[in-house]
């Protein structure tokens, strides 16, 4: 298993490198909802739609959440681009015993403060038309008897063209308080999306 790492010239980098292409690739990022730090560690978790999704979450903590910078990502995908190894990324194998070290990695870092841990709870890249979220049971396990200890942030990314050739970014947040049950987190985060895309499916030029 990989553990996550912040090198001191490409961690900077990586986050410098991220409002560059977000601004050229992008006609706007727009961030709905609000993050009350309770200077808690923090577990973000979010729709997993594809390539750009760890940058905007990086954007995320660049503007609003402020913590280091950890996300869980595929092995497979992190041995072939060992670059973000060095910018908060740790591994898992989900078709190994190995799962479990690494949801005891990502609970780890969640004992400290100073720390956010992106994942994706539906263990899966699906489209961005997707309505339904299955979650596995990592994320229980992960937060497992941590309930007060640890800042639980919902995130939903939409993006819309309507009339220009680049497209808008929507971030939604959400706090989350409630159970850490994976059942009761699944059904808020359904509850959260279907929310935002009634906001999102009203938006006009």
């Amino acid at each position: 298993m990989l553990r996550s790492k912040h090198h001191f010239f490409i961690y900077p980098f990586f986050q410098h490198y991220t409002r560059w292409l977000l601004k050229r690739h992008f006609r706007g990022v727009t961030i709905e909802g609000s993050f009350a730090d309770r200077g808690k560690p923090v577990l973000l978790i979010g729709n997993h739609t594809g390539w750009w999704d760890g940058f905007w979450a990086m954007y995320l903590k660049l503007e609003v959440v402020k913590r280091r910078f950890h996300f869980m990502m595929q092995e497979d995908q992190l041995l072939r681009f060992r670059f973000f190894n060095y910018t908060g990324a740790f591994s898992v194998n989900r078709k190994s015993r190995e799962v479990v070290e690494s949801l005891q990695y990502a609970a780890s870092l969640l004992q400290d403060p100073e720390n956010m841990v992106l994942i994706y709870p539906q263990g899966k890249l699906q489209s961005l038309y997707c309505p339904q979220f299955i979650f596995e049971k990592g994320i229980e396990r992960i937060l497992q008897g941590r309930e007060g200890e640890v800042q639980l942030l919902m995130s939903v990314n939409m993006i819309d063209y309507l009339a220009h050739p680049k497209p808008t970014l929507y971030i939604y947040l959400r706090d989350y308080e409630g159970s850490f049950r994976r059942e009761a987190l699944e059904e808020a985060y359904n509850r959260f999306y279907a929310d935002c895309l009634t906001i999102q499916t009203a938006r006009t030029e």
